[in-house]
């Protein structure tokens, strides 16, 4: 039978910061047999109580989650499921804001892009998945103007969005426009400065329900959309269309017939 070592708790420690990781760690854990990975963030779950270890009577030692590492990834889990209804409740209302302005719009398209090559470093091929997507109801290809909206609810997922730039630039060479629209945290405070977004993108808060625009997104020249892009395009229903708002449907945009010349 295993015994779990006594631990002795210092009060004097400084509690440990849990983050996402630790989290993730717990998980894989409480899925697991528990072998230890003895680095620092099983360290820091051992000092906080949420895993312990384990002496087997043949030496071997193995990790579990305790009752407190049960219960921080209940509440973990159910934090993740109240911002993932935030987001989605925003990601619906840029969408449908787009579509007002008489735009076609797509939410979560899985598109290929091409970065092209920057200096020694080569082109390379990129997969992106802009939250909302959207193109003006146009025949006419260079009418288009393409604008990307990714969403963000969580200070902490902004901060690590902004760190990988492929993302962005892929973000940039989709659309004419890269827009980052940026909730409130529970005080009711944006979760970010505009200062803290990239001077190519655009940003926009939402607040009390309503999207203010904070910085405009510079405009980039007009390109043809890539022929992976129109596929994808084909492939998927746009979630919103200009004839779920306008009366008439798309057909509105086009005016009335005995006012043509």
């Amino acid at each position: 039978m295993e015994h779990p070592e006594t631990n002795t708790h210092d009060s004097h420690l400084t509690a440990v910061a849990l983050q996402r990781i630790h989290a993730r760690r717990l998980r894989e854990v409480y899925r697991s047999a528990g072998w230890p990975c003895q680095d620092v963030v099983e360290i820091e779950l051992l000092a906080a109580g949420l895993l312990e270890r384990l002496v087997s009577p043949s030496g071997h030692e193995r990790v579990r989650v305790t009752d407190a590492g049960i219960k921080y990834l209940a509440c973990a889990a159910q934090n993740n499921r109240k911002v993932f209804s935030a987001h989605e409740a925003l990601v619906d209302q840029v969408a449908r804001t787009m579509a007002r302005d008489g735009r076609l719009v797509w939410k979560g398209l899985s598109l290929r892009v091409f970065l092209p090559p920057v200096g020694t470093t080569p082109g390379k091929w990129k997969m992106c998945k802009p939250d909302v997507f959207s193109i003006r109801n146009s025949s006419v290809a260079t009418y288009l103007e393409p604008v990307v909206h990714e969403i963000k609810v969580s200070r902490a997922d902004l901060l690590g969005d902004l760190k990988r730039a492929d993302k962005r630039n892929a973000y940039l060479d989709l659309g004419g426009q890269c827009w980052y629209v940026l909730g409130c945290d529970a005080k009711g405070r944006p979760i970010a400065k505009s200062e803290e977004v990239p001077p190519e993108c655009g940003v926009m808060v939402c607040e009390n329900n309503a999207l203010t625009l904070v910085r405009v997104a510079p405009r980039r020249p007009a390109k043809e959309l890539p022929f992976a892009v129109w596929i994808a395009l084909a492939k998927a229903m746009p979630s919103h269309t200009t004839s779920d708002f306008v009366e008439g449907g798309d057909q509105a945009l086009l005016g009335d017939e005995n006012q043509r010349p």
